[in-house]
């Protein structure tokens, strides 16, 4: 999504990335509750990346640099 690297309308383009990371992650919830069967360590890595994508959604306001001006 170009508009989430760049910045712009952060509010809709940072939303909706997190909506999409958020259904993949949980998409995938039968892998978390057997970590030991075809243990792919590619799928917890989606649970720090949610939190991160959640922290830049609420911090959006204060996330200047490389954004576009209005």
């Amino acid at each position: 999504m170009l508009a989430f690297l760049i910045g712009w309308r952060k509010r809709l383009s940072y939303g909706l990335v997190l909506a999409m990371h958020a259904v993949s992650t949980l998409s995938s919830f039968s892998v978390y509750l057997r970590p030991f069967e075809d243990a792919n360590i590619l799928f917890f890595a989606a649970w720090p990346m949610l939190a991160a994508i959640a922290a830049l959604y609420n911090l959006r306001e204060q996330d200047t640099l490389l954004t576009l001006k209005r």
